[in-house]
């Protein structure tokens, strides 16, 4: 695991690396004290934060492997196993998908996917000393709780649970990593919000994952949905975004 004080963004420099052929092998951790320049989904900016985790990690895509973007999927039990490692109770944290961590229905943990090639780089944010202020979204943090973890120890977990979920991926497809990924989500029946690209918002009941990994929603005229991709905001009243 490679720590640096301060870098742009840890994703944008792996991604750098696998593009001048360097060798990045899988299971690589790049960790900063510091990014000036991280990112989140959806070209968000991803707030630096003292005291919290701030990586990413590299994964090396196998002709067998499931689809790429359900690695999402992998990173999201990754990083809600690694939280609860450190709770003593654990009803209140929530996956939302594709891959939001929330505490109370506050953002806790945010991960971000990115290909190049054959490879996948994972950069994932972790809010353990303080939650930063983002338009639009409530978030939490670790120490808010009165829960104190220090970032090189989630760091060393959070890479051994993510090694974990990995192996079951490829090993036994998505079928486990969807099982386990609807254990750790939204009660059945939650009313969602979709922010389809192209289409605009789509309402409906949770009705869990398809088995390629996607958001089932049960519309109002009985039929079922499928989303691939958008922004799932939990409804008022249901929950929180």
């Amino acid at each position: 695991m490679e720590v640096v004080a301060s870098i742009g963004s840890t994703n944008t420099e792996l991604l750098a690396r696998c593009g001048r052929g360097e060798t990045v092998r899988e299971g690589a951790w790049l960790v900063a004290d510091r990014q000036t320049a991280g990112r989140g989904r959806l070209g968000r900016e991803w707030h630096d934060g003292a005291g919290n985790f701030m990586g990413s990690t590299v994964v090396a895509l196998n002709g067998g492997d499931p689809a790429a973007h359900t690695l999402a999927l992998v990173a999201a039990l990754a990083v809600y196993e690694t939280i609860a490692a450190a709770l003593a109770d654990t009803r209140r944290l929530m996956l939302k998908w594709p891959n939001d961590v929330l505490w109370e229905g506050a953002k806790i943990a945010g991960i971000l996917l990115e290909r190049q090639g054959d490879t996948v780089v994972a950069g994932i944010g972790v809010n353990l000393a303080r939650a930063p202020q983002i338009d639009g979204i409530a978030t939490a943090a670790l120490a808010d709780m009165g829960v104190h973890v220090g970032r090189d120890a989630l760091a060393h977990e959070l890479a051994h649970q993510f090694g974990v979920f990995l192996a079951l991926w490829r090993g036994s497809g998505l079928v486990e990593i969807v099982s386990r990924w609807i254990a750790r989500g939204p009660v059945r029946g939650a009313l969602l919000s979709a922010s389809v690209p192209g289409e605009g918002a789509v309402t409906g009941r949770y009705a869990g994952l398809g088995p390629d990994g996607s958001l089932r929603l049960s519309l109002a005229d009985g039929r079922e949905r499928a989303i691939y991709a958008g922004e799932v905001a939990m409804i008022a009243g249901e929950g929180d975004d």
